[in-house]
């Protein structure tokens, strides 16, 4: 897609979002949990469910925190004395931010004033003066200061905030990067806060499309620092005001290692990889571009992935044809022996800092997005992504974008 695509496109949507910038108190919230909690009989505070459980994730016991355990009344009432200051809006701050104003918190968006952000967030129902400030006056607004700046923006913006996040205040983050690789980032946190993240598994659009559809997304929870002995508490109401379904807690460190490496190895790095190494096997045997996509991703994508989404591997391994399975049954233990030091070696990487310092090398640059824009175009203009496009443009549900 072009630039200007892309741009009229988010146009278009931010369009749709200023149409319910302001919703009544009694339809605040997209979510259709959260709309039923609004409707139900206000109950006392005593009254209210604990739901935590322990479950036995594959022989290993683990806590983990549902959205019915905090009713919208409840967590209406828990930060009816907060003001939740948004600081930078980018894919997170746009999903997390709709989503706990939607579900009735007072929220504030802090952004660098006439810039991009100001504008989207300007398109988005925030409004200058009122719920939209430079950064600095949103921070001295804020109680709970959540800090959704990119992890390069935030290393170099720390020296001017981190003398407003003063003795009293919550500082919130939905990625450890920051605070774990300190040593780069010299991102240090005040000592007389609370330090806690939220960190969502999956895009901002993606917090912002499943708690619209009254579904939510899984997300993670880690304490840094405990000033006030609430910290965990705070981070898992915070967690449902900003449309997460469950929780489930780690620490900052598990959190940034594990992100790191994810979208390093199968999420992304390690599947783009694999997707363009078998592509380019098919076509140098003579296979057409259609079939070499189809075979490889096309199937994945709209086929098999989903099964395995939904129901797990073994379900999608019987659903598939005796010949498939037997022949993915014996190539899998070739595939993880190949891939393990790699794996071993990138673990190690995120580990020791050596991802940290490329990233904020890299994202530091004056040059940055044209150098994006650059890399980005490349993997655009590969062969298997072009005959992607055509592919697409076949499914019967395909809408042009």
């Amino acid at each position: 897609m072009s630039a200007v695509a892309r741009t009229a496109a988010r146009t278009a949507l931010r369009a749709v979002a200023r149409s319910a910038a302001k919703p009544s108190v009694a339809s605040r919230s997209y979510s259709l949990l959260a709309r039923a909690a609004t409707a139900a009989p206000k109950v006392s505070q005593a009254q209210w469910p604990r739901g935590i459980k322990t479950l036995d994730f594959a022989g290993t016991k683990e806590v983990v925190y549902e959205r019915a355990d905090w009713p919208l009344p409840k967590l209406q009432e828990y930060f009816k004395n907060d003001t939740l200051a948004l600081i930078g809006y980018g894919s997170q701050g746009h999903g997390q931010g709709l989503n706990a104003r939607d579900n009735g918190m007072n929220v504030i968006v802090g952004v660098r004033e006439g810039g991009e952000s100001w504008r989207l967030a300007q398109e988005d129902g925030w409004v200058p003066g009122e719920t939209l400030f430079p950064i600095e006056e949103a921070i001295k607004r804020g109680s709970i200061i959540m800090n959704l700046l990119s992890d390069a923006a935030q290393s170099a913006t720390w020296p001017a905030l981190a003398p407003l996040i003063t003795k009293g205040k919550t500082l919130y983050f939905s990625h450890g990067f920051s605070v774990v690789f300190k040593d780069d980032t010299k991102v240090i946190p005040p000592t007389d806060v609370d330090v806690i993240l939220v960190a969502p598994k999956g895009s901002g659009r993606t917090v912002r499309t499943l708690f619209k559809e009254g579904r939510g997304i899984n997300s993670s929870i880690a304490v840094w620092q405990d000033v006030t002995g609430k910290a965990k508490e705070k981070a898992v109401a915070l967690g449902v005001a900003v449309g997460s379904g469950y929780l489930y807690e780690t620490t900052f460190e598990k959190e940034v290692y594990s992100d790191l490496y994810g979208e390093r190895g199968v999420l992304m790095g390690g599947i783009q990889g694999m997707f363009k190494a078998q592509y380019e096997v098919l076509r140098a045997n003579g296979h057409s571009p259609s079939e070499a996509f189809n075979e490889t991703v096309e199937e994945a994508t709209q086929s098999l992935f989903p099964l395995i989404g939904q129901y797990g591997m073994d379900y999608m391994y019987a659903a598939c044809s005796t010949t498939a399975r037997r022949g993915a049954l014996d190539w899998a233990p070739i595939f993880e022996k190949a891939n393990r030091p790699v794996f071993e070696a990138l673990y190690k990487s995120v580990r020791d800092g050596t991802e940290t310092r490329k990233s904020l090398e890299f994202n530091n640059r004056d040059t940055y997005r044209q150098d994006l824009e650059k890399e980005l175009k490349e993997i655009d203009s590969q062969e298997i992504w072009r005959a992607g496009k055509v592919v697409r443009s076949l499914r019967p549900d395909y809408k042009q974008s």
